[in-house]
């Protein structure tokens, strides 16, 4: 048993004194800063997969009014946030996809596999968040049918549970299902075909040349831009939840120096709206934010998988288990090719 125990503690002490000289070796230049962030990425990963508590702990000991009475969950939470938009996050997730394009460019049946996943998520989220446009001109139908009808000046829905507003916060919320179909369905309307493409030299050049243009477009663009967006939505959000703030300039902090907030940290979600009686849980914009740069992300990366392998395999692959929504009107189909 002791042996088991000076064991552990050995490779312990490995392990911190290797994770030192990596964070020696990053300081150096910004080449070292990238290997050294690679080479930490999978003890990172294992290590937060093996100690889930460590950051998910205040998953159990939520409470929107008093402060978060149990120390380590506190502390789990402050990692939860700290290290939710971090560089470590983002080495893991850089280590993740180049390992996942390694083992694509071996085995594309494995790459197929992934664009197949990545556009099924994107797909299936924008088919469900795209039923609020239905709910969107109900809602506003019902408004200005009471408003103008009955002149009252409050709203109530719901059956059993009843939910009782102003009008205008009615009116405010219309914003809430418009975001939905923004942030939620990009996506979707991507694999599709549905956004607007801006064409001045694409369309008169090779296949191949198109699918080059796509995959740097997606790892040039796309993803750089919707990290960039999630690194500070996310503090964007968590600095309207929680007491004392967190934000992004806290990223740069020793997380040892951020812990000591964990006395006094709680809950204090945003409830502030434009108007007295509007709209009041603007806080579900910023979920949808971060929301918005994750399926940005997820489709830039099948997006870039699905171009390469196009490339590779000629256009008889074009559009190869791509799932596409049907018109079922031929004419339609047309238009909606066009555009």
């Amino acid at each position: 048993m002791e042996d088991e125990i000076a064991c552990s503690g050995f490779f312990r002490a490995n392990a911190e004194e290797t994770i030192s000289c990596l964070e020696k070796f990053q300081e150096g230049s910004g080449l070292g800063f990238v290997v050294g962030g690679l080479v930490e990425a999978p003890y990172n990963l294992i290590a937060a997969l093996s100690n889930p508590s460590s950051w998910l702990e205040w998953l159990s000991h939520i409470s929107l009014k008093d402060k978060i009475r149990d120390l380590e969950a506190a502390q789990s939470l402050i990692r939860f946030v700290y290290y939710g938009a971090s560089w470590e996050l983002f080495f893991v997730f850089l280590f993740l996809f180049l390992v996942c394009t390694v083992i694509g460019f071996f085995r594309n049946s494995f790459m197929w596999g992934a664009v197949r996943v990545l556009e099924a998520i994107n797909n299936s989220v924008g088919r469900f968040f795209a039923w609020a446009g239905l709910l969107m001109v109900l809602q506003q139908i019902i408004i200005i049918f009471m408003q103008r009808v009955f002149a009252v000046s409050e709203i109530s829905l719901g059956v059993g549970m009843t939910v009782t507003y102003d009008v205008s916060w009615w009116s405010e919320e219309l914003k809430l299902y418009n975001a939905m179909i923004v942030c939620m369905c990009v996506g979707y309307t991507f694999i599709q075909g549905s956004h607007v493409r801006v064409d001045l030299i694409y369309s008169a050049i090779s296949y191949r040349a198109k699918r080059v243009i796509d995959m740097i477009g997606a790892i040039v663009f796309m993803i750089p831009a919707a990290a960039l967006t999630y690194f500070y939505g996310w503090f964007f959000l968590w600095r309207h939840l929680v007491t004392p703030k967190l934000a992004a300039s806290d990223a740069s902090k020793d997380i040892d120096k951020l812990l000591n907030k964990a006395r006094a940290l709680k809950f204090n979600v945003e409830t502030i709206g434009f108007s007295p009686n509007g709209f009041n849980a603007y806080f579900l914009f910023k979920f949808l934010l971060v929301a918005f740069t994750i399926l940005v992300t997820l489709q830039a990366i099948a997006f870039f998988y699905r171009s390469y392998l196009e490339r590779k395999e000629g256009p008889k692959s074009e559009g190869k288990h791509l799932d596409k929504d049907q018109l079922g009107d031929a004419q339609s189909e047309l238009v909606a090719e066009i555009h």
